[in-house]
């Protein structure tokens, strides 16, 4: 938050959220693309609670990443998830299971939003 404006809106840093799925049951490889969420983009709701999460996790101070497939594990999930904004891009690898609180919030709101709309 940059700063406040008699109004009380506020100035955000422009924000961009590169999210990817890999594995898990049913998983091709060329139907896999990343999403990109550009936060301006997005309803002032959605970039709300996705900046809420992306700072209740404290994603910038993760480790690049998070967990590891059970041994053994066939049909587990990787997500990718990159969070940019102006002054930094942090890139975090996670794990199915993810048994962070707010990391599980985080990926569960980025795979509903990911979902192809009808």
């Amino acid at each position: 938050m940059k700063g406040q404006s008699d109004s009380l809106q506020y100035d955000f840093d422009p924000m961009r959220i590169t999210f990817k799925t890999e594995g898990g049951l049913a998983y091709f490889p060329g139907l896999s693309r990343p999403v990109v969420f550009d936060l301006d983009q997005l309803s002032a709701d959605q970039s709300d609670l996705l900046r809420q999460q992306i700072q209740a996790s404290g994603f910038f101070d993760l480790p690049s990443r998070v967990g590891a497939p059970r041994r053994g594990a066939a049909d587990y999930r990787q997500y990718t998830l990159t969070v940019s904004d102006d002054n930094r891009s942090h890139t975090v690898c996670l794990f199915d299971p993810v048994t962070s609180a707010p990391l599980q919030s985080l990926l569960a709101i980025l795979r509903q939003m990911a979902q192809p709309k009808p």
